[in-house]
């Protein structure tokens, strides 16, 4: 069934949460303790959950019915409805065990609607030299990416100590004077020198992770909000939303750099396919999220703070709070929010005033990253993602990383895709699409010439034919280091890289990308050596010389071989204790 099965996936992820995430959620007041009591919304209005379970079901009925009547796109937006019901609620599906019983049955019924998932057909070819995609891929269905949990889980439940709690009336007067710094205008209450107390003590390590990974989306985010006519200080908001990770995933089934639950992304423009998650895109994520936001300020009349309490909420629950506040004001509202946004809004006021002033708050150590930097290529349809990393001599990790919004190792079938690769490497894979044809793009691998080696060497390393190579490799320079295209069909098991030296690394072990967390004054070279990888791969994945020295602490992509089995030992300390 051609339905949007990426909800699907995003949603049956809450099943393990859910079951095992009945926990308090506890209150921040802003001036008093029975503000922190107050009634939940769920228990005093235990009949919505009624009414909700009713006009979920539904829209699932609904869908069943066009489903039967091969109606898969109406179907799919029934389901939708349905799914969006529960979570645009208002209320906390892990707190009402009446309403978490029957999301989970409702997604457990769609799953079992949907799937399997439609597989791909490949045409026949009359070429038996080269043989049709369903042969040279590897499986095509869904590959497991490996999301992040999102920060606002445990926003969620966040608690600040008594400590965290006293505010003196001189911050309260510092923060007055702060904001004059930030591009947009915002009441100062002291839950947010609250949770700047919280940040420079026991969220230290949250914070100083967030400003270093800021440095590879701020550029971006700032040059598209400016464009969207949304102030710059707000794309902030991505590290309280996703710590910056384009993979990072909320129980709610919101997703990637700016937590879009799956219909507003839909309403934003972000595509939901089997085959990408448009809301996991750097660009296009950014620019929906930016819109959207300059959509709920217009909403407020121009109040940022209301904005963003519905961008983390829905305008619906907002609309309730003001309803019941007799006035459009966050402060006002603050009782009558959920939990999770009662923490949302001040936890970034006070994230971008430590960002504009990271060395008044004890912030100045942090170096960001280098900006994400790449070349972006337009491919055919079906492309697939290990083509491209072969072709480059790069890791499929690699290419993933710069490409997230891809569910599969593969460009969508029907339209071109405009796919990232490492800066500097877009001509030289434009030069490989014109030389291979795109028939034999998915059949074929490449392997590097050896000082000394030529076609006829190849020929006899891979069990090729040496016309075919001939064929497959017109125009190129037969020269050390050169990459030759290798028919797949022709290869009968046998390894296509130069045999190494005993004890050597193969240069054909599969690679993953790991994050390790650099020592005061290391370099990249001294990380490389001590996870035995090329010191040019890890300065080029970072985006850093080679021999620059890192503060403590900074992460660093570290392309490590599936071969190894841990780092070479660091060199050792000296032994006197301090």
């Amino acid at each position: 069934m051609a339905t949007d099965f990426s909800r699907l996936i995003q949603c049956t992820t809450l099943l393990g949460t859910l079951l095992f995430s009945n926990l308090p959620l506890y209150g921040q007041a802003p001036t008093a303790s029975a503000l922190r009591n107050a009634q939940s919304e769920v228990e005093r209005e235990e009949a919505r959950v009624t009414q909700i379970i009713t006009r979920a079901e539904n829209y699932f009925k609904q869908g069943e019915l066009n489903l039967k009547d091969n109606r898969r796109e109406q179907a799919r937006d029934d389901f939708d409805k349905a799914v969006d019901t529960i979570l645009e609620s208002g209320i906390d599906v892990r707190a009402n065990p009446r309403l978490q019983d029957y999301y989970l049955q409702l997604i457990e019924r769609i799953y079992r609607l949907e799937v399997p998932a439609p597989q791909l057909t490949a045409q026949s070819t009359s070429d038996q030299e080269a043989p049709s995609l369903a042969q040279v891929t590897p499986q095509i269905g869904f590959r497991e990416q490996r999301f992040e949990p999102s920060p606002l889980d445990e926003l969620s439940r966040l608690t600040l100590t008594p400590e965290e709690e006293n505010v003196r009336p001189e911050d309260v007067a510092q923060l007055e004077a702060a904001k004059s710094r930030v591009d947009f205008s915002f009441k100062v209450n002291p839950i947010i020198q609250q949770f700047i107390n919280y940040y420079q003590g026991r969220g230290r390590a949250t914070m100083e992770s967030g400003l270093r990974r800021s440095g590879r989306y701020m550029r971006l985010a700032r040059k598209i909000f400016r464009e969207e006519g949304v102030p710059e200080d707000l794309a902030w908001l991505g590290q309280v939303e996703s710590a910056w990770q384009p993979l990072a995933r909320s129980w709610a089934g919101a997703s990637g750099l700016w937590q879009f639950v799956p219909g507003t992304g839909t309403r934003y423009g972000l595509k939901q396919t089997a085959w990408v998650d448009e809301r996991h895109s750097f660009e296009k994520a950014t620019r929906a999220s930016a819109r959207y936001l300059k959509w709920l300020a217009q909403r407020y009349g121009g109040n940022w703070e209301l904005a963003l309490a519905a961008y983390n909420t829905g305008e619906g629950n907002v609309d309730r709070a003001i309803a019941r506040a007799g006035v459009a004001d966050f402060w006002q509202i603050y009782p009558y929010l959920a939990q999770e946004t009662r923490n949302y809004v001040p936890n970034i006021l006070a994230t971008i005033l430590i960002a504009k002033n990271p060395e008044k708050y004890g912030f100045g150590h942090v170096r960001p990253e280098p900006p994400l930097s790449y070349d972006t290529v337009r491919v055919p349809p079906l492309t697939s993602l290990r083509f491209i990393a072969d072709a480059l001599d790069v890791s499929l990790d690699y290419l993933r990383e710069l490409n997230p919004e891809l569910r599969r190792d593969m460009t969508p079938q029907g339209e071109p895709y405009l796919v990232r690769v490492p800066p500097g490497r877009g001509r030289a894979l434009v030069a490989l699409l014109k030389r291979i044809p795109p028939e034999r793009r998915n059949s074929v691998r490449f392997v590097r010439l050896a000082p000394g080696e030529d076609l006829t060497v190849i020929a006899a390393r891979t069990g090729a034919n040496l016309a075919q190579l001939q064929a497959l490799n017109q125009g190129v320079e037969i020269k050390a280091g050169a990459r030759i295209a290798v028919p797949i069909a022709s290869i009968r098991n046998v390894v296509m890289t130069r045999p190494v030296a005993a004890g050597a690394r193969s240069p054909a072990a599969t690679k993953r990308l790991v994050r390790v967390r650099a020592r005061a004054g290391e370099t990249i070279a001294q990380i490389a050596a001590r996870y035995r990888a090329s010191t040019d791969e890890v300065a080029r994945l970072n985006g850093l010389a080679a021999h620059a020295r890192l503060s403590a602490g900074r992460e660093i992509i570290v392309p490590v071989s599936n071969q190894t089995k841990a780092p070479a030992r660091p060199p050792r300390r000296s032994s006197k204790r301090r």
